[in-house]
């Protein structure tokens, strides 16, 4: 039968009771702290333990504001055994006087229930901040059962309750207390949106709070935990205080222990702050015997905020380093051999800290990691370099020293690079690749990659969108086998892992040599639906159980295509979930015409140039890094095993345990 036209069948009385049906009832308008509880996945990434932990950094951030400003100089931090987690400090208090703009309502309960409120949006009360870096204590007080805000301001006493993000009554003046000021939080998770076995960890804590102490040099953090919740962790006491004059070289000190190092002394320094500039703290060392179970380590921070995907200040910092060694070189007649470092040779054994204080820091990505300032590059280079090349200068012995180091592991690059270039070259020629492969034309490994792709229809699109040069291709039929599940002998008899490994041009488990590797990443992009993650289960199962070097080593990553394509007129974008889909509905489509959204079924349903741009152009995709917690591996392991190993039991239970987390399961 002919298709009807869709004009024909949605027209007449249809058409007048639909648009009936469609009235100003039907359109939502939440209020105050409304979105954040419908949607706390946006605000701080989800509801899981990290999201949980997120609320007490925030809470800590506004306080350490306060310290960096120089108004504060005690935190104190308790946990109690109701799961209750309070933050004081000793600084200027939240304002409590009537809001201007809110005659009705103190400051202070602007600042809780209203999003985008508070004193961080100029320079005025604060020139540097931590605590705008996420979603502010309004989203910690919509978050939150229960929550109580004491403020000492003006030798008085004045307290507000709030419940879900709304104020209990009007802000009580308590009285007269003439030894106290400041700010204190005191708040409990609401389980309806953590779940109700949700708790805070007594030892994350503690790691955060130490670590925020090293940041400012002077401040006095004190910690205090009910003994009933750490009686079990050797690790984590009751009370402790964290005092380190000597800021992030405390800490270097402290991870450096007893280690050789390649010169004697820490290079740090911190400088001065600058009208329209930002202030910036440093510390390194070089030490060959490395970091645990890391060659080399550089954390970074911004206004306190820990920057875990770096950004342009580590970006200052590597270069003013290694800058100052090349001018070294030069003056010691050693230009010729320092030719060849660059600032991943600088950087190899070395464990940096770098943290900078800035008046507008961008970050980029939604899980806002990655410093972007662009004069970041310039304000830490300018602050490093000038001291780096008169510690250099002022220990001749030492600073040749340290850059005869540097040229070795220049050289020693250099080396492996070559053999891993002929090693390439001799497996290309050598070994039998699979049909299915469509390589990358590059003869060595360095910034090529590896798509796996899930089915012949998405390895076709793929193959259309890649660049040829950097970029191969292998498409697998459908799941691979369960290798948590299966004998050896089965896995080794397997055609699609055989033809994953020759691809690869590696060997498995004791066999695996990341020398070896033809390509410096792995990707697995998979269709992003059910099937496509349980796809993505069995190849990330396959290579911790034999290749977890690549997981180790941070060279495994997953693909994010996107599930929805958005249209309204000539305009489009890419949605990767319900929650992202609706975001850029409300922020980004706004006016008149009709909005089409359009789900993909699959990678082989986009066309060449979508799948390009949205999941394998380096300049617009996202990408996420596939890693190990190094510090916690048993529970990696018992959490695999539950998961794709041979007893069904430990599956079922887990489930049991764990549905309740489940808010949507899209089928």
């Amino acid at each position: 039968m002919a298709k009807a036209n869709q004009n024909e069948l949605f027209s007449g009385s249809s058409k007048d009771k639909a648009e009936k049906d469609y009235s100003a009832k039907d359109i939502q308008v939440l209020e105050g702290l409304e979105p954040v509880r419908l949607r706390p996945g946006m605000y701080i990434g989800g509801t899981d333990a990290r999201a949980l932990h997120h609320l007490f950094a925030e809470v800590l951030d506004n306080s350490m504001d306060e310290a960096v400003a120089g108004h504060a100089s005690r935190i104190e931090v308790e946990l109690d055994v109701s799961g209750y987690l309070s933050v004081s400090d000793n600084g200027r208090g939240i304002p409590v006087d009537p809001h201007p703009k809110y005659k009705n309502k103190s400051a202070l309960e602007v600042i809780m229930t209203t999003l985008h409120a508070g004193g961080k949006f100029d320079d005025k009360a604060y020139q540097t901040s931590g605590g705008l870096h996420g979603v502010g204590v309004s989203v910690v007080n919509a978050l939150s059962d229960h929550l109580i805000v004491e403020v000492a301001r003006g030798r008085k006493l004045y307290r507000q309750s709030f419940k879900r993000g709304k104020a209990i009554g009007k802000l009580e003046h308590l009285g007269d207390t003439p030894n106290r000021r400041g700010t204190k939080v005191s708040f409990h998770p609401d389980p309806e949106i953590f779940g109700p076995k949700a708790h805070f960890s007594p030892a994350r804590l503690f790691r955060m709070a130490r670590a925020k102490a090293y940041l400012q040099p002077g401040v006095e953090i004190r910690w205090k935990c009910a003994p009933e919740l750490v009686a079990n962790l050797e690790t984590v006491p009751t009370e402790a205080v964290f005092l380190f004059p000597g800021g992030l070289s405390d800490f270097l000190k402290e991870t450096l222990g007893n280690k050789v190092t390649v010169t004697p002394e820490i290079f740090k320094g911190r400088s001065k702050a600058e009208t329209g500039h930002g202030r910036v703290e440093w510390a390194v060392s070089w030490s060959p015997q490395g970091f645990g179970d890391a060659d080399s380590f550089v954390r970074s921070y911004c206004n306190t905020i820990p920057t875990l995907g770096g950004g342009t200040h580590e970006q200052g910092f590597r270069s003013a380093l290694t800058k100052g060694l090349r001018a070294y070189a030069d003056i010691s007649g050693m230009s010729k051999k320092a030719s060849n470092i660059t600032p991943d040779d600088v950087m190899n054994s070395a464990g940096a800290l770098v943290s900078v204080f800035l008046s507008s820091p961008e970050f980029q990505g939604q899980t806002k990691d990655r410093l972007s300032n662009a004069e970041a590059v310039r304000v830490v280079e300018m602050a490093v370099r000038d001291p780096f090349d008169h510690w250099l200068a002022g220990s001749p012995k030492d600073a040749t020293k340290l850059l005869e180091y540097v040229i070795e592991q220049a050289d020693d690059r250099m080396r492996r690079r070559k053999a891993r270039d002929v090693k390439r070259k001799a497996a290309t020629r050598k070994l039998r690749l699979p049909g299915k492969l469509a390589d990358c034309s590059n003869k060595t490994a360095e910034g090529t990659e590896i798509f796996i792709v899930e089915g012949e229809s998405a390895g076709g699109s793929a193959k259309q969108a890649r660049n040829r040069k950097t970029q191969a291709i292998l498409p697998l039929k459908g799941k691979i086998l369960n290798v948590e599940s299966a004998s050896y002998a089965k896995i080794a008899a397997n055609k699609e892992i055989n033809d994953l490994a020759t691809a690869l041009g590696v060997g498995l488990g004791k066999k695996f040599n990341p020398d070896d590797l033809r390509y410096e990443r792995v990707i697995i992009m998979t269709d992003a639906d059910v099937d496509g993650a349980h796809i993505a289960a069995l190849l990330i199962t396959f290579f911790y159980r034999y290749m977890p070097n690549l997981l180790h080593e941070g060279r495994l990553y997953m693909a994010m295509p996107p599930l929805f394509r958005i249209t309204q007129g000539g305009k489009s974008m890419y949605a990767n979930d319900e929650d992202h889909k609706q975001l850029l509905i409300d922020t980004e489509f706004t006016g008149r015409g009709k909005i089409e959204i359009g789900r993909f079924k699959g990678l082989g349903e986009m066309m060449p140039a979508q799948l390009k741009v949205t999941t394998m152009n380096p300049d617009t995709r996202t990408l996420a890094r596939i890693t190990l917690d190094e510090d916690n591996l048993p529970t990696t392991e018992a959490l695999v095993e539950t998961l794709m190993g041979k007893r069904a039991d430990l599956r079922y239970q887990y489930i049991q345990d764990h549905a309740q987390y489940v808010d949507d399961l899209d089928v």
